[in-house]
């Protein structure tokens, strides 16, 4: 694999920081797990720092790992069904996109989102007498991953019976945790208890990622020794070498400057990539007013449509010149640049320990802790609050509505007669008054169903803002996003501008209170409408902009309608 930088006048403030890089030993104290490159206290820092050595460790387990592989294709299991969150379900997606599944392996699928329309459709496409269902959470606690357990494993009773249901799932998961004791209770047929000094965004390369790629049929040793041979570069002083610690230079330098919107540009079968780098980036960095913001599956537009907080970052397979006009037009507009090239799809092992040390170093240089996540809790207290409310109540909080029209019902401080002139307004204030002079981006947050469809019909709202109002745009689904970019939209400098999709669900299902039992006090449809109007609190807590559409029931129509408005 090559990488090159392309920085243009940015270069003299690069150079003092790699000076720095070099005379406080940052390489070395790294690997000392040292935390005062980060805080002055060791919390959440010393004890994070495992996956420096997760190539090695998971190295060192292949021969259990294979031998679980073996046993469950001999029993004649087809499918397996992740379920998880964020760091314990990104990585996964990313092997199962981008690798494919080998013959004779198991067909994995992720499922990390609670809408009621998703778990209903996983349900009715994966048969539990052929399904191995992989419960995956480092807390051990997760709801939505423990919601899903329970939902499934009521499923697979009903299909095998209670004494053979445990066969059909596994557990990865921190020593001691919640999810060990119920899957020890509920006679699992495997548990993989990983290293604990491992914070989920950080955990691509240990069992929560090569559990379920090494039951796709990836050649898992291949894949942890290029890793493992990157790992070695990045002990390295001389960036020359290290030239995973100069793209984190590179990102902490121009941040600084106010460009800060790190924006990916992937050949098509590396484009899984960009959701797993983004919550790297995003979480680790956005905190206590500062950020940097990952921007993935963005159209590429010419020079015209960006601003001048955009750094690129072109990761690509050898030979792929699909795009190459338009990045070479990047660079004649002196937007800075680095241009990743990789050779073999096995190369992204590297990859993931590439940007994780980038992710580091460039916390080091804007002076921010990348290990912990101190916003993301705050909606996730709101939104049991109203979890609570419902169960004493029976009802959920009901927004104020702004504008009716049809089916789409719009909550929103901005003034407005309809829902275009509401819309409108909203995004007009991309043009004016954000914090810090920062430059500002529009968060597109969708709680809907999670399919290409939807996915289509957001990206086309999505380029017509961009356009228009030539800023940074994202888009996440939610409640997973809320283990990713969460963090960021509420931890860094403000200049975020949110719009929140919400929908009726035509179907809901219940949740069991416990798993094996068929009493229900809730289900996913309450589950995340709780979890939006918690966001929605959260963030309007600290003073983000924001409007929640809700689109009705069809969801691609309103969609269709808001975008013509723009």
């Amino acid at each position: 694999m090559d990488i090159s930088f392309n920085i243009g006048s940015h270069k003299s403030d690069y150079e003092k920081t790699a000076h720095k890089f070099l005379e406080e030993k940052v390489a070395a104290r790294i690997w000392q797990k040292d935390f005062t490159l980060w805080s002055d206290k060791p919390d959440e820092i010393t004890n994070r720092l495992g996956w420096l050595v997760s190539a090695r460790t998971s190295l060192s387990a292949l021969k259990e790992i294979n031998e679980f592989v073996d046993s469950v294709r001999k029993e004649g299991f087809k499918k397996a069904l992740l379920l998880g969150m964020g760091g314990s379900s990104l990585a996964p997606e990313v092997f199962r996109l981008t690798f494919g599944v080998a013959d004779g392996f198991l067909d994995l699928a992720v499922l990390d989102s609670t809408d009621p329309t998703m778990v209903l459709d996983y349900a009715k496409r994966f048969d539990p007498a052929e399904t191995l269902y992989i419960v995956s959470t480092k807390s051990g606690g997760t709801v939505e991953t423990f919601s899903f357990m329970k939902y499934f494993f009521n499923q697979t009773i009903e299909k095998v019976g209670k004494e053979n249901a445990g066969n059909h799932f596994v557990a990865i998961t921190d020593p001691g945790s919640g999810l060990e004791s119920t899957a020890k209770q509920l006679n699992y047929r495997k548990i993989f208890l990983n290293d604990p000094n491992i914070g989920g965004r950080y955990s691509a390369l240990s069992l929560f990622g090569i559990v379920p790629a090494a039951l796709i049929g990836i050649d898992v040793s291949k894949l942890l020794r290029i890793a493992e041979a990157m790992s070695f570069s990045s002990k390295n002083s001389d960036l020359l070498q290290n030239n995973s610690a100069a793209a984190g230079i590179v990102m902490g330098e121009l941040a600084k400057k106010g460009i800060d919107k790190v924006t990916f540009i992937t050949s098509e079968r590396l484009s899984y990539f960009g959701a797993w780098v983004e919550q790297l980036i995003a979480e680790s960095t956005g905190k206590i007013g500062k950020g940097i913001l990952p921007v993935v599956g963005e159209e590429i537009l010419t020079p015209e449509y960006y601003s001048n907080d955009r750094l690129f970052v072109i990761l690509k397979l050898n030979g792929d010149k699909i795009n190459q006009d338009k990045i070479d037009d990047l660079k004649k507009a002196s937007h800075p640049v680095i241009e990743i090239v990789v050779n073999d799809i096995y190369e992204l092992g590297a990859e993931f320990f590439r940007w994780e040390i980038a992710t580091i170093v460039a916390s080091w240089v804007i002076s921010i802790q990348p290990f912990d996540q101190p916003n993301v809790e705050s909606a996730k207290i709101v939104a049991r609050k109203m979890v609570q409310e419902y169960k004493e109540n029976g009802k959920l909080p009901e927004l104020p509505i702004s504008v009716e029209e049809g089916e789409m019902k719009i909550t929103s401080g901005v003034s407005g007669n309809s829902v275009k002139e509401i819309v409108n307004n909203f995004l007009s204030s991309v043009q004016k008054d954000f914090k810090f002079n920062l430059y500002p981006y529009v968060s597109i947050q969708s709680y809907t169903t999670m399919n290409k469809q939807t996915e289509e019909a957001i990206q086309i709202l999505r380029t017509k803002i961009q356009k228009k109002f030539k800023v940074a745009t994202t888009v996440g689904f939610g409640p997973r996003f809320l283990h990713s970019t969460g963090q960021l939209h509420k931890g860094d400098g403000g200049n975020g501008v949110f719009i929140q999709f919400i929908y009726d669900p035509q179907n809901d299902a219940a949740i069991p209170d416990e798993a094996g039992e068929d009493r229900s006090t809730m289900t996913f449809g309450v589950l995340i409408k709780s979890q939006a109007l918690g966001d929605r609190q959260a963030l309007l807590d600290n003073q983000r902009k924001l409007m929640t559409i809700n689109l009705g029931k069809n969801v691609i129509d309103s969609l269709g309608k808001i975008s013509e408005m723009i």
